[in-house]
């Protein structure tokens, strides 16, 4: 599911190699952080959210295969 994640996302942003992917485990879930430039975060949400949630789709189906649920989330800095 990782590796997945790594691959969609670094073909739809264009700094992929600032992006950070953390993986947080739980005993039946499995949350999955994502960092990007904030020029980036639009092209991974996409029009109307139809890109994130196509990808969180997709990341259910897999999860779902393994007994588990996952979720992805967009990790925005905050300005100092």
């Amino acid at each position: 599911m990782e590796e997945f994640l790594e691959y969609v996302i670094k073909l739809l942003i264009d700094y992929p190699d600032e992006m950070i992917l953390t993986r947080v485990d739980s005993p039946r879930k499995i949350t999955f952080l994502l960092r990007v430039r904030q020029s980036d975060v639009g092209k991974v949400i996409g029009k109307h959210g139809h890109t994130i949630a196509a990808i969180r789709d997709l990341l259910n189906a897999a999860a779902s295969r393994h007994d588990q649920r996952a979720s992805l989330e967009i990790v925005e800095e905050r300005a100092a």
